[in-house]
């Protein structure tokens, strides 16, 4: 009886300790302000975020309510980033002096075996692209191209410096290892004093631009589109030595190089020798031909310089001499231009040189003829490589279109 009494007692202090707690929390609740509940709200509410949403308690207080949301959601989705973060690199001076020395070397002497019909040497990378399309913005860069040219020469040198045939040699050719070349096969100073003048007016056809390669392509070339591969590179010389220089041009853009719908170079050039023979035959008046072409390099070799602030593919001449170690002259392969074509090609390299000092790589000599006996001003032009862009390579085509005319006029 004692016990239950003892219990009936603690179960009525409990309760009435119970309602004197409720009634005071109740009198503390009434007095609190609004401001108060509404803080005390706020820090229950960010425990629980930080308990289960630890990515999206940033210190937003100081950044915009966008900035804010799109950084909680990237901290909760890590994988799916919301906004491109901005990054500050540095520049590697080394590495971009490194790049600028081997721009400025001549590239190594590149061997293949001996054959007939081989290209001008590369080191075996090939593109293929499309051949229907011309140019959409070859009219647009050729009105920006004559306030560009550079008018004075940079360089100039003297003519009694090419009595010196190991001072030509080293300065301005390169050899292949098909072939050789003695002072007596080339007379420098005959070379550079050749009259390599523009006899035709403009009433007629002067010049032809053709594509024993058409299929060359560059790093960002579009896959079907003509106007950014090699032809569409002569598309855009061929306008400005019209629209700024006025000489008639003849754009030939067939296709040699495709057979039976795929890439072959085998026979490239016996074709576009017929193609090109059959235009000249018919066009008489046409004194100069240019085979132009881009080389091929190693995948970490760029072959760019920098001309009027623009980034500019470099250049190479080439010259095929009919004639190698082995062998001797090619009776076979006859060209009775050689001479001539030595002089064209040697004194493009000496006004590039003059006004353009870092465009030109070098005259690249080799043993074969690569229809250079078309006509005695005939020229093949690798201009960059793969590694190139398509706007560098429209940017080479302005000083090589000034320095044909300098050297056509005579100026």
């Amino acid at each position: 009886m004692k016990k239950r009494k003892a219990e009936a007692v603690i179960t009525a202090a409990i309760w009435l300790s119970m309602a004197v707690l409720a009634v005071y929390i109740v009198i503390k609740g009434l007095a609190l302000d609004r401001n108060t509940v509404k803080q005390m709200m706020y820090q229950v509410q960010q425990q629980a975020i930080e308990t289960y949403f630890p990515g999206i308690t940033r210190e937003y207080e100081k950044k915009d309510l966008k900035k804010w949301i799109l950084d909680a959601m990237e901290s909760c989705l890590p994988l799916f980033p919301l906004e491109e973060k901005e990054t500050t690199q540095q520049a590697d001076t080394a590495t971009a002096s490194k790049i600028v020395e081997e721009n400025t070397e001549f590239l190594q002497a590149k061997l293949l075996e001996e054959n007939q019909e081989a290209g001008p040497p590369e080191l075996g990378y090939e593109n293929t692209g499309g051949v229907d399309a011309q140019s959409s913005q070859v009219e647009e860069q050729v009105e920006e191209t004559a306030a560009n040219q550079i008018k004075q020469p940079v360089t100039d040198i003297p003519l009694e410096k090419f009595q010196d045939f190991d001072f030509v040699m080293n300065s301005f050719y390169t050899v292949d290892k098909t072939t050789s070349m003695t002072k007596e096969q080339l007379d420098a100073p005959a070379l550079v004093q050749m009259d390599m003048r523009m006899k035709t007016d403009n009433s007629q056809p002067q010049i032809l631009i053709y594509h024993s390669h058409s299929q060359e392509e560059f790093i960002d070339s579009i896959p079907g589109d003509v106007s950014t591969t090699i032809v569409g590179v002569g598309e855009y010389l061929a306008s400005l030595l019209r629209d700024t220089y006025g000489y008639q041009v003849i754009h030939v853009t067939d296709t040699f190089d495709i057979v039976d719908g795929k890439l072959d170079r085998d026979k490239a050039y016996t074709y576009a020798q017929e193609r090109v023979s059959a235009i000249l035959e018919e066009n008489p008046s046409v004194e100069v031909v240019i085979d132009l072409h881009r080389d091929g390099v190693p995948e970490g070799k760029r072959l760019v310089t920098n001309v009027n602030g623009k980034e500019t593919a470099k250049i190479m001449f080439f010259n095929g001499l009919s004639r190698t170690k082995k062998n001797g002259d090619i009776t076979y392969l006859p060209n009775p231009y050689i001479r001539e074509n030595l002089a064209f090609s040697l004194q493009m390299m000496l006004e590039t040189k003059k006004y353009y000092p870092d465009l030109a790589r070098t005259i690249y000599l080799r043993g074969y003829r690569y229809n250079l006996h078309l006509r005695p001003k005939t020229l093949l032009v690798e201009c960059g490589a793969q590694t190139n862009t398509v706007q560098e390579e429209m940017n080479a085509m302005e000083p090589l279109a000034d320095v044909l005319n300098k050297v056509l006029t005579g100026s």
